[in-house]
């Protein structure tokens, strides 16, 4: 299971620790989702998913004035005693002081956000579920091609790095090089990017290490990428037959999910990132409904018809 540290929450949702006192190193999010406990708080706690964080915002601030300090104190100590990973409270909403003596006492960070709840708990949710998410790594380049996600695959020295740096001179922009981390954030969806300490850099043989953004430019290298579009290098074999219209899709599955995969053989005189870049725009335009097959089809067979 993958897990979240809390002060990676802090910073990324930009929230005041109102409760600095409380040792944070060990405390782990676990869940995607977040829940705000209005049925906690009238003390019902029947299914309450204990592992996600608790959001209080302006229905919850007010039923909390509505019965009191002592009442309210009691629920968030019976909240925190299921041991939460913290406790929001978003529109600057203060926080009364026994609330923070019992936030101590348990262990249990309260934080405070400014932002309107509904909003907040949309971005946790969404950022959650991106850091959260199942994955995988695979042995590839990964391009961002006009906007599409293009994952280059293919055995070992086949030029896969080369491909991705002649695709780099020609505009586009560098995800990964050799190893790709998949990541399922939904079911229609694959984002890619690479492991930490290889980021940005290309191994080519026979030159060595390069790092294309120092050579390049910020603008010829990203951070991460949505795959849409997975293209596989193969070595020429005469005795195979080739998809030479492109009428039916092939795909390739990661995750769960599926990607179309094209499978490209390369033999000498054959422009591999070319064909990539086309093979990405042709996609597009796929996307926004012309399958240029489709049309030649039609085309020959109208043809014939009125022959």
């Amino acid at each position: 299971m993958y897990t979240v540290p809390l002060q990676d929450f802090i910073d990324q949702m930009q929230v005041t620790n109102l409760t600095p006192e409380i040792e944070i190193d060990e405390i782990e999010i676990t869940q995607t989702d977040t829940n705000r406990p209005a049925l906690q708080l009238a003390d019902f706690f029947d299914y309450f998913d204990n592992h996600r964080v608790q959001i209080i915002g302006q229905v919850e601030f007010t039923y909390m004035e509505k019965i009191g300090v002592e009442r309210s104190a009691e629920m968030i100590e019976k909240i925190m005693s299921y041991r939460v990973p913290c406790i929001v409270f978003c529109r600057d909403l203060p926080v009364e002081e026994k609330f923070l003596e019992i936030a101590k006492k348990t262990g249990i960070p309260i934080l405070s956000s400014d932002k309107d709840t509904s909003s907040f708990s949309a971005e946790a949710t969404r950022w959650l579920k991106v850091e959260l998410a199942p994955r995988i790594s695979i042995h590839g380049v990964l391009v961002d091609i006009y906007g599409e996600g293009v994952l280059i695959t293919g055995e070992s020295g086949i030029g896969k790095s080369e491909v991705a740096l002649e695709l780099i001179h020609r505009g586009h922009r560098l995800v990964s090089d050799d190893v790709v981390e998949i990541k399922k954030v939904s079911d229609a969806e694959l984002i890619g990017s690479a492991p930490e300490i290889t980021r940005h850099f290309i191994e080519l043989r026979g030159i060595g290490i390069i790092d294309a953004k120092t050579l390049f430019g910020v603008e010829s290298v990203k951070n991460n990428q949505r795959i849409d579009l997975v293209i596989n290098l193969e070595e020429w074999n005469k005795e195979q037959e080739y998809d030479r219209m492109g009428l039916e899709e092939d795909y390739i599955e990661y995750l769960g999910n599926k990607v179309v995969c094209h499978k490209i053989p390369i033999r000498p005189g054959r422009n591999v990132a070319i064909i990539c870049e086309s093979a990405a725009v042709n996609f597009r335009q796929k996307k926004m409904g012309y399958n240029a097959a489709r049309e030649l089809y039609n085309r020959v067979t109208n043809n014939l018809t009125n022959s």
